[in-house]
């Protein structure tokens, strides 16, 4: 029975829509092969070049892929992660998610700081700052890649392994340095070769990219960072009080 859509506007909007509401309940399940564009076609009574623009989208935005020679797949359940600063770390909101979550230190050293980190952190050129850079996991799968600076000053001798937990709490009980408030910057964008190796997706992916700039109680800031966050695994939900 094909779908009675008859507007010209926009029907690929409408035929994305239709597709991804029988994602999300479950018709087509995580990893399973989708229609082929002449059923898709046939079912909703609209030419290949909305299929396909419908299909482009829906993988743009995660919902599925493509596989060379086999065809379309719905994409693994997203993570989800609220972008609030008064809720659970990463490893509560995955463990509430009944997933596994695990984060990896992959390099941690110290470096000069650059004209730009002198800047944001109110330093000298060449004072040292700490470089973090972890790889965060779901269910063994990588989820997200950040790499953190953080004066050296207010945080030296950083423990390689106590870094595979909250970093935040780190900060609090070793450093006595509470974070009082961050601001965040979100985007869509694309992963270096080697970010995208390690996240195991290919360089032309999109991903949620996010910068971060924590501070402290005195106002001061004490950690800048980038997150990539691949874009076929993750979900952010957005909650706002009003008075």
């Amino acid at each position: 029975m094909k779908d009675g859509f008859t507007e010209e506007s926009a029907l690929h909007l409408k035929v994305k829509d239709s597709i991804l509401e029988l994602i999300r309940n479950g018709e087509y399940k995580p990893d399973t092969k989708l229609p082929t564009e002449a059923e898709f076609c046939e079912k909703y009574g609209v030419s290949r070049t909305t299929i396909r623009t419908a299909l482009q989208q829906l993988s743009t935005e995660g919902h599925i892929y493509r596989q060379q020679g086999r065809g379309t797949f719905v994409s693994s359940n997203k993570v989800k992660q609220r972008l609030t600063s008064t809720v659970e770390n990463f490893s509560k909101q995955m463990a509430m998610q009944g997933k596994n979550p695990l984060i990896k230190v992959i390099n941690l050293e110290v470096i000069p700081a650059d004209s730009f980190l002198a800047d944001v952190f109110d330093l000298s050129e060449g004072d040292p700052v700490n470089v973090l850079e972890r790889i965060r996991y779901a269910d063994e799968e990588p989820l997200q890649y950040e790499k953190a600076f953080l004066p050296w000053k207010k945080t030296p001798s950083l423990n390689r392994q106590a870094c595979e937990k909250s970093l935040y709490h780190l900060l609090q009980t070793q450093y006595n340095l509470k974070i009082k408030k961050t601001v965040e910057h979100l985007e869509i964008g694309f992963p270096e070769e080697e970010i995208s190796e390690l996240l195991k997706i290919k360089p032309e992916t999109p991903c949620f990219s996010l910068e971060t700039y924590a501070y402290i109680d005195d106002g001061s800031l004490i950690e800048y960072s980038k997150t990539m966050f691949r874009g076929d695994y993750a979900h952010f939900i957005i909650e706002r009080n009003y008075d």
